[in-house]
């Protein structure tokens, strides 16, 4: 990838857990800011509507796939993770994911 690639994903929380996923992005860790930007994910931002949650970001890497790799196997996050995936019910359209990345179709600059 070469230039900005724009990034939507939806998933959905467990009702209960609405709160707690909340509270965690409004106290969210200054590492998890940091790695996103080190893993050029500019622009992340999370929007919630009842239950769904809708992810979008900017990649402006040349390496997506290392940098999500560079992203799962830090231990900061896999610590994150472990606060944040148990407020996710497995999603529908997926099997094994909370979140399933959605098709970019329009933009508008």
């Amino acid at each position: 990838m070469n230039g900005k690639v724009y990034f939507g994903q939806l998933g959905k929380l467990k009702p209960e857990m609405i709160e707690e996923y909340e509270r965690l992005h409004a106290e969210c860790w200054p590492y998890i800011r940091q790695l996103i930007q080190k893993c050029n994910m500019k622009n992340y931002s999370i929007f919630r509507h009842g239950e769904m949650v809708f992810t979008y970001f900017e990649y402006t890497g040349s390496d997506y796939n290392k940098d999500l790799r560079n992203m799962e196997s830090d231990e900061i996050n896999k610590k994150w993770l472990q606060v944040t995936d148990p407020c996710f019910e497995t999603y529908a359209y997926h099997d094994s994911k909370f979140c399933v990345d959605m098709k970019h179709i329009f933009y508008n600059k």
